[in-house]
């Protein structure tokens, strides 16, 4: 995705006060980060603006991929109305207003997002309304803590590959010389394969479980860092494609120089990230319909198509279908004349991945003062991670300031869909007490959990029949 600029202009460099390079030139050609080797991909040439009588398009979800496609239409003159389903735009980055106990308002989301700085293409999307993305702050570090006490990092591993590799390696305490002698290096030769294709040739019949077992990790390091990365996925290893995993690690660390240090929302995700968008859209002459789901796409009688929600039909030119797994399925079973049968029924294939809970705690007290923002977890039961929100998000710090509380949050991924809710959210908070223990004395003044199971499941050998 170009970055709102033409891809043949270059725009001046910039420095943000955190060091990092919002864009910069090198050699002529613009670079969205400090990686060297990035570059830009640029699109078919073609007009940069609609000539004549514009088409009109449908973009049906709100979610990042509809607010990006609805963007790029709309800023070349097309007319676009974008439908979403839920009262918000944002998707699986989503949050809404809700009431604490004490009478103040608060937003809950789905969860804590990393917004790592190799994401050009969701940066450059940000950059439409925050051209210095001075709504974004780094965390220091990406933090991770085993149930059994092993603390891991990766603030000092080198960035640029292969260092970031062997720097991991022999920096983390969860490798011993022993463990570096029992590797076994052509097994991982396909983490350092930059072809797509020959990665899903070799692994995406393995499982990320299976082929963490060829390497030979160490447990340590693999519970610290390989499980809470594919667990990232919303799976469990041993459903995920071991080709996802791989991937995800090369784009993370042995392909990128960004390395694993990340960015997050200075305040929650409606008010940084999607109202300001939804205002670009509408300068643009987008029409942005939330609370508006789709019912059925119906081909035109005359071409284009017929889109049907709530409101009755209206008819478009062409539509983008930028829907979750389970939304994709339904609007595309109503919808008889979308695709060939073949298509249809590798739709009806796909899969969710399990439940995964989110919980948001408002406490009466601080956590400790070294609690870090963000933290990996492995060994603590369900817990996945725990977020700190008041250390970072402008309106939880608000808060925490106001009553001299804290904002914490709980995300446990891949729950089992026979878990009981509520016991599974104490078990959650217990899991807290073991990694922060001070807040064992802490009263909850509010809590909100979060329950959802509609994101994508990348199962063992399934990339062949993906749509």
């Amino acid at each position: 995705m170009a970055d709102g600029h033409h891809p043949h202009l270059p725009r001046p460099a910039c420095r943000r006060e955190d060091g990092r390079r919002a864009v910069s030139l090198r050699d002529g050609a613009r670079v969205p980060g400090r990686d060297r080797h990035a570059r830009l991909v640029a699109p078919r040439p073609g007009r940069d603006r609609i000539a004549g009588e514009p088409p009109s398009v449908a973009v049906i979800g709100g979610g990042i991929a509809g607010l990006a496609a609805a963007t790029v239409l709309a800023e070349r003159g097309v007319r676009v109305v974008l439908h979403e389903r839920e009262p918000v735009l944002g998707g699986r980055v989503s949050g809404w207003p809700v009431a604490l106990p004490d009478g103040t308002s608060a937003t809950m989301s789905r969860g804590f997002h990393a917004f790592f700085r190799q994401y050009y293409n969701l940066r450059a999307l940000l950059r439409r309304t925050d051209p210095g993305l001075e709504g974004l702050t780094g965390l220091p570090d990406y933090p991770l803590l085993h149930g059994s006490g092993l603390r891991d990092g990766f603030r000092r591993v080198p960035r640029t590959p292969p260092w970031s590799a062997l720097g991991f390696a022999l920096l983390s305490p969860s490798f011993r010389p022993r463990d570096l002698l029992a590797l076994r290096p052509a097994a991982a030769l396909p983490l350092l394969d930059v072809s797509t294709r020959r990665v899903y040739e070799r692994l995406d019949h393995v499982s990320a479980h299976d082929f963490l077992d060829t390497l030979r990790f160490p447990a340590a390091a693999r519970h610290l860092a390989f499980e809470v990365f594919s667990r990232s996925f919303f799976a469990d290893p041993r459903e995920l494609s071991a080709a996802e995993m791989a991937l995800m690690f090369h784009i993370y660390f042995l392909g990128s120089s960004e390395g694993l240090l990340f960015d997050v929302p200075r305040e929650p995700f409606p008010q940084a990230l999607w109202e300001p968008l939804a205002g670009h859209l509408a300068r643009h002459g987008a029409e942005v319909r939330t609370a508006a789901p789709v019912d059925a796409v119906r081909p035109g009688p005359s071409g284009g198509h017929l889109v049907a929600d709530g409101d009755g039909t209206r008819a478009y030119d062409a539509v983008v279908l930028a829907l979750d797994t389970e939304g994709l399925r339904t609007v595309v079973g109503r919808s008889p004349g979308l695709g060939d049968a073949a298509w249809r029924e590798r739709v009806a294939r796909l899969r969710t991945a399990p439940p995964f809970l989110v919980s948001r705690l408002w406490l009466d007290r601080p956590v400790a003062a070294g609690r870090p923002g963000f933290l990996g977890t492995s060994g603590f039961g369900s817990l996945d991670n725990v977020s700190v929100l008041s250390r970072w998000e402008g309106e939880a710090a608000r808060w925490a300031a106001r009553t001299g509380g804290s904002v914490v949050e709980l995300h446990a991924y891949a729950v089992p869909s026979t878990a009981v809710r509520d016991v599974e959210e104490k078990r959650l908070v217990a899991q807290l007490h073991r990694v922060y223990p001070e807040t064992r004395q802490a009263r909850v003044v509010a809590a909100r959990h979060e329950w959802r199971a509609d994101c994508p499941l990348f199962t063992v050998g399934g990339h062949g029949d993906r749509p």
